[in-house]
């Protein structure tokens, strides 16, 4: 029946958000994100124009899941058997909640930079440059200790599963000197996002659990870290 009352309006729009974070994982994702997104707004304390530049797309996002699920539940309902034609109309739904992600994403780093890559500088200086001797002592000692950790697991070969990830352990490593050597906080954005791509391809060709993943994406970071910290101090 449809609602007579505004309260029971309200009620039903309510119900639908909920249906939705509890049913889609991506849902739950986006809400996470808006609330790490806000928080740090308010951590660095933004103009109110620039709130509202954040907070506008991140409904948008909300808003874009919200049709997506509804679309989803409105095909599996007319077409339970596979149809090609609710494929697509399920994938285009997909793509505007990812093409409103991504300017999400535009707006975000255009509003926050200013505020975190400064505070990232002052991190990255703390720590030092990363010598040349250094970066390939760093990579040397991430394989050796994830041939050690392996063995010891007795799971995977040096760089094909087993704990931790190999990829992910070098990846991370690489990029962490990256950061350390440039000193620049986009070149260590895009290079973070490149070793989580390289992680990432270990979990969709099932060699790795998420589990592997981490432990090897924080080796190579921390190790890569403390090494460089030694090589400063000897330095």
């Amino acid at each position: 029946m449809k609602p007579t009352r505004f309260i029971d309006s309200v009620n039903c729009a309510i119900d639908g958000i909920l249906y939705a974070v509890r049913t889609q994982k991506h849902m739950r994702y986006h809400f996470l994100a808006a609330l790490l997104i806000l928080c740090a707004a308010l951590l660095f304390r933004v103009t109110a124009t620039e709130f509202m530049l954040l907070a506008l797309p991140i409904s948008f996002v909300l808003f874009a899941e919200l049709v997506n699920t509804a679309i989803e539940v409105v095909v599996d309902m007319i077409s339970p058997e596979f149809h090609p034609l609710a494929k697509i109309a399920k994938d285009v739904a997909a793509g505007a909640v990812l093409v409103s992600a991504f300017g999400t994403g535009v707006i975000g780093y255009l509003v926050l930079s200013k505020y975190i890559f400064p505070l990232h500088r002052r991190t990255l200086s703390l720590i030092g440059t990363a010598s040349e001797m250094g970066t390939v002592v760093s990579v040397i000692l991430v394989l050796i200790l994830v041939i050690i950790l392996k063995a010891k697991s007795g799971k995977g070969a040096p760089l094909e599963g087993g704990i931790p990830s190999g990829h992910a352990a070098v990846a991370f490593s690489i990029a962490t000197s990256v950061s350390l050597n440039t000193q620049d906080p986009l070149t260590s954005l895009l290079s973070f996002t490149l070793a989580v791509m390289v992680s990432h391809s270990r979990l969709l060709l099932r060699i790795h659990t998420a589990r592997e993943v981490v432990l090897g994406a924080l080796t190579g970071t921390v190790l890569t870290a403390l090494v460089t910290l030694l090589f400063k101090g000897f330095g």
